[in-house]
C-alpha cells in the first residue's frame, strides 16, 4: 500500500503513480491510501490521479493538514486536526490488517515517512521508504527516525543510495531502483508543434533555443545557465531561453521571490530580448518540442526526471557531471556534461549543441533509445517488487 499525505500531486507522487500502475497484478494487490484534500491548484490534486490508475485499490484517508513551513503558532493550531487525523488512522491499521497488507510504501516527506513506519508496524506489514533526494541534515527528526526503523529504503539512483549508506544506514537495507518515463504518454510522442509554440510565445522560428524546467530557486542552476547564455550569446546572438516554471517559496524561506533576483540579473547581463519566464506550465514537452537544446544544471540533481523527458522528446540534454544525472544522461552520446560551476564549460556544451544540428538530431536518437530501452516503467516496477520479495522474506504469492 503506497501512501499520499500530500494533496499535491508533485514529481515524488507522479513516480510512485507510474510504479502503482505498472506493478505487475498477477504478483501483486496495489492499493492507495490518499488525501482527500485538494491542492492549491486543483489541477493538481492527487486524488484524481490516483483514482484514474486502472486497478488500484484507493483508500481515501485524511493525513491532517501540512504543517511544513508553518509558523509554529500556526502548527499549535493545528494539534486538534492532527489529532483527530490520527484518531481515524486508527480505521487504516484495521484497513491494512483486513486487506492483508504486507508492504506499506512511502517517500521521505515527513509523514509519509514516519506514519507508514508506525503503519507498517501495528499492521503487522512491513515497511518501505522512498527517497526522492539525498540525504542532508535538513531531513526533519522524524523523516531520519523513519530511515532508520524502515524495513528497506529505495533510493532513486547510485547517488542517493550512496548518499544514505556514507550517513550511516546499513547497505543491505538500502536499494537503487531508477526512476522511469511511460512513453505512452501521447504528450511525449509529440514532434511536430515547434513552430505553434515559437508562434505562441513570439520567438523567432530560426532562433536557437535553451530551455529549462522546474521549480524556481538556486539549486536547479538557473543562475549558472543565465551565466552560460550570456557567453554563449557572443558567438550566437540569435539564442533564446525559455525559463518554465514558477517560484518556489518553500525553498527559499525568506529570502524573497528567486524569480525576481534571476530576472534582475537577466537585465543587468542585457539579455531581456533572450530570455522568457513562462511560469507554470502543464504542456512542459511542447515546450521541450519548440527547444533545440535542454539544459538544467543542477547541483547534486538526485535523478532527474525531467532529462528523461527531454530525451523522450529527442533533445540533447546538458547537465553538470553532478549527483544522478551521469546515471541518466551519457556524456558525449545523449548530451554533454559539465564540470559542476564550470560556467565557461558550460556555455561550451551549449555552443557545442546549438553550433552543430547533425549532432543534436544524432544525440536526440540516442536519448531516445536510452529512455526506451532503460528506463521502461516495467523495469522500475520489477525492480520495485523484487524490493518487496527481500523484505517480505518470500516470493510474491499469485493474487
Amino acid at each position: 500500500m503506497f501512501l499520499q499525505s500530500q494533496a499535491f500531486f508533485g514529481a515524488d507522487s507522479a513516480i510512485h503513480a507510474q510504479l502503482m500502475r505498472h506493478l505487475d497484478r498477477a504478483a501483486v494487490r496495489v492499493y492507495c491510501a490518499c488525501t482527500d484534500r485538494e491542492a492549491t491548484d486543483n489541477r493538481m490534486t492527487a486524488l484524481d490521479r490516483m483514482m484514474a490508475i486502472p486497478d488500484l485499490r484507493v483508500r481515501v484517508t485524511d493525513f491532517g493538514p501540512s504543517l511544513f513551513g508553518r509558523p509554529r503558532r500556526a502548527r499549535i493550531l493545528a494539534t486538534g486536526e492532527m489529532l483527530r487525523a490520527s484518531a481515524r488512522g486508527v480505521g487504516l491499521i484495521a484497513f491494512a490488517r483486513r486487506e492483508g497488507i504486507e508492504v506499506v510504501h512511502g517517500t521521505e516527506k515527513p509523514r509519509d515517512a514516519f506514519v507508514g513506519v508506525i503503519l507498517a508496524r501495528l499492521a503487522g506489514a512491513k515497511s518501505v521508504v522512498q527517497m526522492h533526494v539525498g540525504y542532508g541534515d535538513w531531513l526533519t527528526s522524524q523523516a531520519r527516525w523513519a530511515l532508520g526503523a524502515a524495513d528497506a529504503i529505495v533510493g532513486v539512483s547510485d547517488f542517493v543510495s550512496d548518499s544514505l549508506v556514507r550517513a550511516g544506514y546499513p547497505a543491505e537495507r538500502v536499494h537503487t531502483v531508477h526512476n522511469s518515463l511511460d512513453l505512452s504518454d501521447p504528450a511525449l510522442n509529440t514532434q511536430g508543434e515547434a513552430e505553434s509554440v515559437r508562434d505562441e510565445l513570439g520567438i523567432p522560428r530560426d532562433a536557437l533555443v535553451i530551455s529549462i524546467a522546474s521549480r524556481l530557486f538556486r539549486w536547479k542552476g538557473h543562475h549558472d545557465l543565465v551565466e552560460a547564455l550570456s557567453l554563449v550569446r557572443a558567438t550566437l546572438p540569435n539564442v533564446r531561453l525559455l525559463v518554465v516554471g514558477e517560484d518556489d517559496p518553500r525553498a527559499n524561506p525568506g529570502g524573497g521571490s528567486y524569480r525576481d533576483q534571476l530576472a534582475e540579473r537577466v537585465r543587468e547581463l542585457g539579455l531581456e530580448r533572450d530570455v522568457l519566464f513562462t511560469g507554470f506550465r502543464t504542456d512542459v514537452p511542447r515546450l521541450m518540442a519548440a527547444s533545440d537544446v535542454f539544459c538544467q544544471p543542477s547541483a547534486e540533481e538526485p535523478f532527474g526526471m525531467v532529462y528523461l523527458e527531454a530525451m523522450a522528446m529527442r533533445r540533447p540534454v546538458v547537465a553538470y557531471r553532478s549527483g544522478g544525472a551521469p546515471e541518466v544522461v551519457i556524456d558525449g552520446e545523449t548530451g554533454l556534461l559539465a564540470t559542476r560551476g564550470d560556467i565557461p564549460g558550460l556555455a561550451r556544451a551549449l555552443t557545442v549543441l546549438l553550433s552543430d544540428p547533425d549532432l543534436r538530431a544524432r544525440f536526440g536518437d540516442a536519448g531516445r533509445r536510452r529512455v526506451e530501452n532503460v528506463f521502461g516503467p516495467e523495469r522500475s516496477a520489477a525492480a520495485m517488487l523484487e524490493v518487496y520479495r527481500t523484505v517480505t522474506g518470500r516470493q510474491a504469492t499469485s493474487r
